[in-house]
């Protein structure tokens, strides 16, 4: 039976970053609701209380039945989780006479605790939080402080309950990663099973029993998500899965061909439905961006549903959705917070039953289990690329003139990044693309003056956009070299007929989004 360590989400904006953590620990984890925990199920090892916008005294504050949980199971409370433990069990939580926000070291700790196995003195914690404990329940000991805090840890043995008023999960808790061991290995015994191979060989078995001889059709993006869940469904059932490769004329220059040329070479049964002109058609004198969403949305759906219809007794409809995209979609109260475009599939009028083979997998988690299955790099490293494609890239309204000056350029900037190379500080050389979360290049609705030659030119200008990331859920603009940013804007202005200047976002997210639209 497959371990896990259950995450009760109380809101924070780091709980994913808890989830990764654990992952990383080759543990399997969920993460649910606070008030989702999956009683009688004999797999959990053990329980993570995440942070939280609340006050364990604000009216609207997550609580959960900790008698559940406490002396059962071993359970690590993180921030708000560590002081809703201390709350419920009788001690204080008091408001703090200034937030506790940043960087603090250790000024003490207890080495003999298992929860400080092998961290350092004055080890480096990151802080962020208003409320702190002045007092702890009795039974309850004080393991770790900083200079300001107190109470920065405390555990009850007896009960195996852990508390940490500081985040482990961040980067900037420098031995977070040592003390989650601590937690995860040590303390709840998890066998560090969980590995790219051991979710394939499980993965594809348990889709063999599931799907049986039943016929599968899942729609391709071009994408590493749905690449690495058809090549899975391939290995499992073979002939019986379909897939479908929407082309709505807003791909990427000559990816349509391209991608088929690959996922021909994987050996995948693949269809190819070029509909641009429906497309087109549907998005003329449109500027308004969630209007283009929608209509391309729409469009997708249709031309799925109507190739998804000549496939005799399909039952199933696959998808590459992601364990971000499910949290995503689900807030700790259990309603919709943001729609997802893979989540919830096709209209219920197909009649299909929904398989999402990667369901629990992070982003990172896929590339390797993409590896694992053989997949080529350019596919498993390929950077994510919006569903709308070049739409959200084109501001103001779209045509294929547009396109193809967006394509040209966007093609070169590509191009460029895989073409240039750095090297590390081991002298490992690897090509720039590789070190960018996600590029590409945007339209801008305005002209500007130019020279080529002799001539007064009035062309359009371009944005250059990279980002690096671990998530997408932050980023970065990427400081790429000066000299690949001037060789870039020189290739672009003298081969894209129709531009005659190229400027670099240099926005993070937030503020800003990584697209444009």
């Amino acid at each position: 039976m497959q371990q896990k360590i259950i995450i009760l989400d109380f809101g924070s904006q780091t709980t994913q970053l808890i989830g990764r953590r654990v992952r990383e620990l080759d543990t399997f984890c969920e993460i649910l609701p606070y008030n989702k925990f999956p009683e009688g199920d004999d797999s959990v090892i053990g329980v993570i209380l995440s942070g939280s916008p609340y006050s364990v005294y604000d009216p609207e504050a997550f609580k959960v039945d900790l008698g559940k949980l406490c002396g059962r199971y071993p359970v690590l409370g993180i921030c708000y989780g560590a002081q809703y433990i201390a709350y419920t069990h009788g001690g204080k939580v008091e408001p703090a006479a200034t937030r506790e926000y940043g960087r603090a070291n250790l000024a003490s700790y207890d080495s003999k605790n298992p929860l400080f196995k092998g961290i350092s003195e004055n080890s480096q914690v990151w802080m962020s939080h208003g409320d702190t404990i002045t007092a702890l329940p009795e039974g309850f000991t004080a393991i770790a402080s900083t200079e300001k805090v107190k109470y920065a840890a405390f555990a009850s043995e007896s009960e195996r309950v852990w508390g940490v008023q500081f985040h482990p999960e961040v980067y900037h808790t420098v031995q977070g990663t040592q003390l989650l061991r601590n937690f995860v290995v040590d303390i709840c015994g998890s066998r560090q099973d969980w590995s790219a191979a051991s979710f394939v060989d499980t993965t594809v078995a348990e889709l063999k029993e599931q799907l049986g001889n039943d016929k599968v059709i899942l729609g391709l993006s071009g994408g590493v998500d749905s690449s690495v869940a058809a090549v899975l469904l391939n290995r499992a059932i073979g002939k019986n899965l379909t897939c479908i490769f929407v082309d709505h004329g807003l791909l990427r220059k000559n990816e349509f061909e391209d991608v088929l040329r690959e996922y021909e070479c994987l050996g995948l049964n693949v269809i190819g439905v070029d509909a641009s002109e429906k497309f087109f058609s549907e998005l003329a004198g449109v500027t308004e961006p969630e209007k283009k969403r929608k209509i391309i949305g729409k469009g997708f759906i249709d031309v799925f549903e109507a190739e998804a219809r000549k496939i005799q007794d399909a039952r199933w409809l696959a998808q590459g959705t992601i364990y971000p995209d499910r949290i995503e979609s689900l807030n700790i109260t259990g309603k919709t917070i943001k729609s997802h475009h893979n989540v919830g599939g096709l209209p219920e009028k197909m009649n299909l039953k929904l398989c999402e083979p990667l369901r629990w997998l992070f982003k990172d988690e896929v590339r390797r289990v993409g590896r694992q299955l053989g997949m080529p790099d350019k596919l498993i490293l390929r950077h994510p690329f919006p569903g709308p494609g070049l739409a959200v890239r084109i501001l103001g309204d779209i045509t294929r003139e547009k396109v193809r000056i967006l394509q040209d350029a966007d093609d070169i900037f590509i191009r460029g990044l895989h073409d240039w190379k750095v090297t590390d500080k081991n002298g490992n050389t690897d090509e720039l693309y590789n070190h960018v979360w996600q590029a590409g290049v945007i339209l801008l609705p305005i002209r500007s003056v130019g020279v080529m030659g002799d001539e007064r030119t009035y062309e359009q200008a371009v944005a250059l956009r990279a980002v690096t990331s671990t998530d997408a859920m932050t980023a970065d603009w990427a400081r790429l070299p000066y000299d690949f940013l001037a060789q870039v804007s020189n290739d672009i202005i003298r081969n894209v007929r129709g531009v005659n200047r190229v400027c670099y976002d240099v926005s993070s997210k937030p503020p800003s989004t990584i697209e444009w639209e």
